[in-house]
C-alpha cells in the first residue's frame, strides 16, 4: 500500500457521500444487516489459495489473504462518479447506460418551490430534454458497465489498498478507459491484479505498485493527466494534494476523503496547520469547518499552478469527511482566491463566531480591482458575553455544494433506487445538502445556545419560525443534528434566547457575574421574537421522514487501528481502541477492571479498609451485600 495507507486495509469512507459514504456519493452505510452479501471464507473457489477469502462488495468480489486481518466498508457506492460520467461523456458525444435506469426526473427539494411534499419533476423526463436540446439528428455512442470506452475516463485510485473500490469501479460506472489501482504494497497490488482477473475487468483495470504521489507527478503532462483521481489514504491525504493538483484533467474530478478528524476538529491546531495550511478550533461546528479546510488547502495548492477547485459535493458523514472537487485552469480566476478565504473569530464563552475575508475585490467597469481586506469584524473581547476570542483558519468561505450536481445525483438516486442498498440514506442526506443554506459559512447548536445561558432547549421548530418571522433565513446542515445555520447575526440569536428565557426563567441568583450566562441574560433584547410555528419551518426533508441522520451501526464503531506492516490489524492498538468505546453507556460490573486507587475516604483517613483501599471495594462490597 501506499506510505500513508495500510497493508490490507481498504478504508472507503466515502463512496456514496453519506450513506454510502463515498466513493461516490456521501456516504457509506457499514451496518452488516442492511448488506446482502457478507463475506465468504470458502477457499474451495476456483483462483483461491489457501487461507485466502472473497468479500463481496456490490458486483465485486475481492479476494484478501484473511477475513480476521480486514478492515474495510462493506458497502459502497458509485453514484458521484457516474454523474460527473455523465456530464463529461455527453461533451464527447457518448451517453452512459446505467442499469435500471429509466427516463430520469430531476427531483427538487427548494422550500421556495410549491411542489407535491416538496417535490417538483421537470415536465419531460431529462433524457428527452437532452434529445431537444441538442437536436435528434445527432447521434450518440452508447457505453455500458463493465466494457472499455475507447473515448471514456481514465481514473486514477491512488490508495487502493485491497483495491475493492476500483474494482466496484470497473463493474458498476459505464463509460471508462481505464481504471489505474495503486498501492506502494507488493502484496496489495498483486492481490488486486489477482482480483481483476477474478472479476473480468482486466480490459479495464490495471494494478500499479508504485508510490502515490510519483504516479500523479509523472502525469502532470496534459495527455497523460486523470480525469477521476480518487485519494482515500488512512488518515491525512495532505502529503499526495499537491501531485494531485497537478495530475488531474482540466474539469477533472478529485475525490478525497479526510479521516484523521481528531486533528481537523481542534484537537491539535498546529498540526493541523502543518498539514493544511489553517488552524482548527475546537466547537460546535468542527465538522464543518473541517470540509472548509480541506477545501482551502486544496485550493491554496492549486493556486500555486493557475488552476482553481469548484466543489460539486463536500460531506461529513461518520468518522469522516469526503470532498468532490473541479479542477480548472485559469489565471484570472485564481485571482479571486485570497478572497474566498477567511479568518475565523470564536467566542470561547458564547460560541459566536465571526468570519474576516482574507482578500477584497472591487468591479470597476470591465475590470476588477484586488486590495487587501479591512478588520477585525470584533473587538478585543466579545459583544455579547465578554469572553476572549480565539482565532482560527483560513478557510474556504465559499460554498461547499454544487447544487446544480446534487440535485442530478439525488435524481439518479432517487429514480432508481434498486441500484444502492444503501438509497434511503443517499437520498436522506442529499437531501439536507440541497437544503443547506451555501452562502451561509458554519452553523450554530441550538443545545448549545440554550445550554450557555442554563435554560430549557426550544423545540427547534419553534426557533427556526422565530428566526423566519424576524426576516431571516435559516436551515439545517447535514454535518450536525441540531444546526442552525442562518444569516442571522449572533445578537439575533441571543434576543431569541432572551425572549424564551422569559418564559423558562433561570435561577439568577445561581450565576456567576463573570459568566457568559450574566452577561447575556443582563441585556434586554431589541427584538421581540414570535415562536409561533410556520409551515416553511419544517425542512422537506423532515416532513418526508427521510433518512437524515443514522445511528452507528454496530459496536466499537469508528475507525480501524493501523495495519500492521506484515499485514492485518494490531491486535494491541485494537483492543485498546475498543476499551474506550462506548465507556460512558457501558459500565463497568467487573470489579478486577476497574481502578486500583484508593479512596476519597483514604485520603482522610475515614476509609475502613485500610491499606486494601481501592475504587472497586463499594462495589464489592454492594455484591457481598446482595448474595446475603
Amino acid at each position: 500500500m501506499d506510505s500513508k495507507k495500510e497493508s490490507e486495509e481498504s478504508q472507503d469512507a466515502t463512496s456514496a457521500g453519506a450513506d454510502g459514504a463515498t466513493t461516490a456519493v456521501p456516504m457509506e452505510d457499514t451496518n452488516p444487516s442492511s448488506s446482502a452479501e457478507s463475506i465468504q471464507t470458502s477457499s474451495t473457489e476456483p483462483g483461491l489459495l489457501p487461507g485466502e477469502t472473497v468479500v463481496r462488495e456490490g458486483k465485486a468480489a475481492i479476494l484478501f489473504p484473511s477475513a480476521n486481518e480486514v478492515f474495510y466498508n462493506p458497502v459502497q457506492e458509485c453514484a458521484v462518479i457516474t454523474e460527473f460520467a455523465r456530464e463529461q461523456l455527453a461533451q464527447r458525444g457518448i451517453r452512459i447506460l446505467v442499469p435500471g435506469e429509466k427516463d430520469r426526473v430531476v427531483v427538487q427539494l427548494s422550500e421556495e418551490k410549491n411542489g407535491t411534499e416538496g417535490q417538483e419533476a421537470s415536465e419531460q423526463p431529462e433524457n428527452e430534454q437532452q434529445k431537444e436540446e441538442e437536436g435528434d439528428e445527432k447521434e450518440y455512442i452508447t457505453a455500458s458497465a463493465g466494457e472499455r470506452c475507447e473515448q471514456g475516463l481514465r481514473v486514477l485510485e491512488g490508495l487502493a489498498a485491497s483495491g475493492l473500490r476500483s474494482v466496484r469501479f470497473a463493474l458498476e460506472v459505464p463509460g471508462l478507459k481505464s481504471i489505474t489501482a495503486n498501492d506502494y504494497s507488493a502484496k496489495a497490488a498483486a492481490l488486486i491484479a489477482r482480483s481483476a482477473q477474478h472479476n473480468n475487468v482486466s480490459h479495464i483495470l490495471q494494478a500499479s505498485q508504485r508510490d502515490a504521489s510519483m504516479v500523479m507527478y509523472e502525469a502532470r503532462g496534459r495527455k497523460e493527466r486523470y480525469d477521476v483521481i480518487d485519494l482515500d489514504p488512512y488518515g491525512s491525504p495532505s502529503p499526495f494534494l499537491d501531485a494531485a493538483v497537478q495530475a488531474v484533467s482540466e474539469g477533472g474530478l478529485l475525490c478525497i476523503t479526510c479521516t484523521d478528524m481528531a486533528v481537523m476538529a481542534g484537537n491539535s491546531g498546529e498540526t493541523c496547520y502543518s498539514k493544511y495550511g489553517s488552524v482548527s478550533i475546537k466547537s460546535k461546528y468542527c465538522h464543518e469547518m473541517a470540509l472548509r479546510i480541506i477545501l482551502h488547502s486544496l485550493d491554496q495548492r492549486a493556486a500555486v499552478y493557475q488552476r482553481y477547485i469548484e466543489p460539486l459535493l463536500s460531506v461529513s458523514v461518520d468518522f469522516y469527511i469526503r470532498v468532490f472537487v473541479r479542477v480548472k485552469t485559469g489565471q484570472a480566476v485564481v485571482k479571486n482566491s485570497a478572497s474566498k478565504q477567511a479568518l475565523l473569530y470564536n467566542c470561547v464563552g458564547c460560541g459566536a463566531f465571526h468570519l474576516q475575508r482574507m482578500g477584497k475585490k472591487m468591479s470597476q467597469g470591465k475590470h476588477m480591482k484586488y486590495s487587501a481586506a479591512t478588520g477585525p469584524p470584533v473587538g478585543p473581547n466579545c459583544e455579547h458575553c465578554g469572553q476572549r476570542h480565539q482565532l482560527g483558519g483560513p478557510i474556504w468561505a465559499e460554498p461547499i455544494h454544487d447544487n446544480a450536481f446534487v440535485q442530478k445525483v439525488l435524481g439518479a438516486v432517487s429514480g432508481n433506487p434498486t441500484r444502492f442498498r444503501t438509497s434511503k440514506r443517499i437520498e436522506g442526506v442529499l437531501s439536507m445538502v440541497t437544503e443547506e443554506l451555501q452562502d451561509v459559512p458554519l452553523y450554530y447548536v441550538l443545545d448549545h445556545l440554550s445550554s450557555t445561558v442554563h435554560c430549557n432547549t426550544p423545540p427547534m421548530l419553534q426557533f427556526r419560525s422565530a428566526l423566519l418571522h424576524a426576516g431571516y433565513r435559516v436551515s439545517l446542515s447535514h454535518a450536525c443534528k441540531n444546526a442552525v445555520k442562518t444569516d442571522a447575526p449572533a445578537g439575533v440569536l441571543w434576543d431569541i434566547i432572551r425572549c424564551w428565557e422569559k418564559s423558562n426563567p433561570v435561577k439568577r441568583e445561581r450565576l456567576s457575574e463573570t459568566s457568559p450566562a450574566h452577561r447575556i441574560l443582563s441585556t434586554e433584547p431589541t427584538l421581540q421574537a414570535c415562536f409561533e410555528i410556520r409551515e416553511d419551518a419544517n425542512p422537506q426533508s423532515r416532513k418526508r421522514h427521510l433518512t437524515r441522520f443514522q445511528e452507528n451501526p454496530q459496536a466499537n464503531w469508528g475507525p480501524k487501528a493501523r495495519a500492521k506492516a506484515g499485514g492485518g490489524i494490531s491486535s494491541e492498538l485494537e483492543d485498546k481502541r475498543k476499551q474506550f468505546q462506548g465507556k460512558r453507556k457501558k459500565q463497568i460490573t467487573d470489579s478486577s477492571q476497574l481502578k486500583s486507587f484508593p479512596c476519597k475516604k483514604f485520603r482522610k483517613g475515614t476509609c475502613t479498609h485500610g491499606d486494601k483501599c481501592c475504587y472497586s471495594h463499594e462495589l464489592e462490597q454492594e455484591t457481598e451485600e446482595k448474595m446475603d
